[in-house]
């Protein structure tokens, strides 16, 4: 029987039938872009829910004035590792994991350009998460100093000084790194070598181009952050003094390393979304994307102008004012192809025959509290007003609604989006929408009242506060555990769907387009085997 159903496959189909192996063995060993697109979306889930949790025992302890739960140095780890997992466990992940699923299809390639390499990046990240939260589990049985404590910035001299929880997360960092650098090369040699005949650069779907400036800044950004924790470990270890002000060295120059990767990391995490959100604004508008090539060349100046203004994070260092006003003009400069890419998704949906449905939501959802956080940034950007709010939870506030709104928002609205053409089944629209409005109600009683008492004076990262911020903390500390919740309600919707439901056509939205929705729905294994041809 097996050996008859093989000769009626096709010839790739009959291949796989005699040779994918099943069970654990299919994940381990699969180069198939879904399969891994699918590891790297969950692995990252499980992060999102582990940072989640440890942010969460932070908001307990604030919950109100006193030292209840935790001692200072446990409450530093929980914030630093909250910090690190976020950015570089979730996030990233998070992306590279839409980048793997959805490249190739909408591409019109048969698989990623590199799919053993594809492999090999998803298979450091686990090594490199239980590498970079072991110290901290350790710590909770009472072996070792516990994890990493310096904040996810890792400052010097604290990262010099600190305990062996530190040298784990420079190697975690590293590994976590590589695999970030793996996939880029991956998405650019798909995107630029593997597009469907016909498919010029500027017929190109947005979703392409915000992951191809994307690959490309990591690939910049993440080895300057890969030698500076290695100095760093040369400090520790091998009596260097790179960052020891006693040796002769200078701390601040760990700043410059560090925010040259960690300001275009922010950019790195918003430019995917930015290809994300296009496609779902013009389906449920059921209109044209409008200013195409205004959002290519708007998504190519943020990439260039976002590793020339990183030290706009060091306007309370000591900086020349020539520094200070090069860096103020050049962070506000940024803002200018910010709002080409907000006009444009705005011009999208305006006078559209809207409806708003689950994945119209978390987009709109998007666009709003981001545009709140950009706002916020201008603020920031300014060095005269910058030293009151630095170091406030003023800027706790306006990065979380920089990037919780991008980060989960906008892979939400993606997923939400694309589901149907993952699963072959349509969504639990009730649950979809419900999942929306605790998220909209969780996460701005979490944050509205840190703009305000930072506006007040009260620092981050301090375990205990005076009274005067108490009822502000409380209502934060609420909107943490609504929020928290939320992500309870999103898994019972995927798992939902995964099981059944009403059946998915090919195209599963009215206004959709692109060469992903002319592929049957769930997508097959092996999606193109003659590549459509782009007129």
């Amino acid at each position: 029987m097996a050996h008859d159903l093989a000769h009626d496959l096709p010839h790739d189909a009959a291949h796989d039938a005699h040779h994918q192996p099943g069970g654990l063995m299919r994940w381990i060993q699969t180069t198939n872009h879904k399969d891994i697109g699918l590891m790297y979306l969950i692995f990252a889930f499980v992060m999102l829910l582990t940072g989640g949790a440890m942010i969460l025992g932070v908001r307990a302890e604030l919950f109100k004035p006193g030292l209840q739960l935790m001692q200072p140095e446990f409450f530093n780890q929980l914030i630093t590792l909250h910090g690190l997992i976020m950015v570089f466990g979730f996030a990233m992940p998070a992306a590279t994991g839409l980048a793997n699923y959805m490249l190739p299809l909408i591409l019109g390639a048969p698989d990623m350009a590199l799919p053993r390499l594809n492999n090999w990046g998803f298979w450091i990240l686990p090594p490199a998460a239980i590498m970079l939260t072991l110290p901290f589990f350790l710590g909770v049985f009472g072996v070792g100093p516990g994890a990493v404590d310096t904040g996810w910035t890792m400052y010097a001299p604290l990262s010099v000084q600190s305990g062996w929880g530190m040298d784990f997360a420079i190697f975690a960092v590293h590994m976590l790194g590589v695999s970030s650098i793996l996939g880029s090369i991956n998405v650019i040699v798909t995107i630029l070598n593997m597009r469907a005949p016909g498919m010029t650069l500027f017929k190109m779907p947005l979703f392409a181009h915000g992951f191809l400036v994307t690959a490309i800044l990591l690939i910049t950004i993440m080895p300057v952050l890969a030698g500076g924790v290695t100095m760093v470990l040369m400090d520790r270890h091998f009596d260097t003094h790179f960052f020891t002000a006693a040796g002769g060295g200078d701390p601040v120059l760990w700043q410059h390393i560090f925010w040259f990767m960690g300001h275009p990391e922010v950019y790195v995490l918003l430019l995917p979304i930015c290809g994300v959100v296009p496609h779902v604004l013009s389906a449920f508008a059921r209109k044209p994307v409008y200013g195409y090539k205004a959002q290519v060349y708007g998504m190519w100046g943020i990439g260039a102008l976002s590793v020339v203004v990183w030290a706009h994070h060091m306007f309370t260092s000591g900086m020349s004012v020539g520094g200070q006003l090069y860096f103020m003009y050049s962070t506000m400069l940024i803002s200018l192809p910010l709002a080409v890419l907000f006009f444009c998704w705005i011009a999208t949906i305006w006078r559209g025959s809207l409806s708003f449905e689950t994945p119209m939501l978390f987009a709109v959802g998007f666009v709003i509290l981001f545009g709140w956080g950009g706002l916020t940034g201008l603020v920031l950007a300014d060095a005269a007003a910058d030293p009151q709010y630095h170091n406030a939870y003023f800027l706790v506030a306006h990065f979380h609604y920089a990037l919780y709104p991008t980060t989960v928002m906008g892979a939400m609205a993606g997923v939400y989006y694309w589901l149907p053409k993952w699963t072959g089944h349509m969504l639990d629209e009730r649950l979809g929408r419900l999942h929306f409005w605790v998220v909209m109600i969780g996460f701005n009683l979490t944050f509205i009242p840190q703009f305000l008492v930072g506006l007040a004076g009260m620092p981050r990262r301090i375990p205990d506060y005076p009274v005067m911020f108490s009822e502000w903390n409380l209502l934060s500390t609420v909107g943490a555990f609504i929020l928290g919740a939320s992500h309870l309600i999103f898994i019972y919707n995927v798992v939902k769907n995964v099981r059944g439901g009403v059946k998915s056509e090919a195209k599963s939205w009215e206004g959709a387009e692109g060469l992903e929705w002319t592929v049957p729905s769930p997508a097959p294994h092996h999606t193109f085997d003659v590549q459509p041809i782009v007129k």
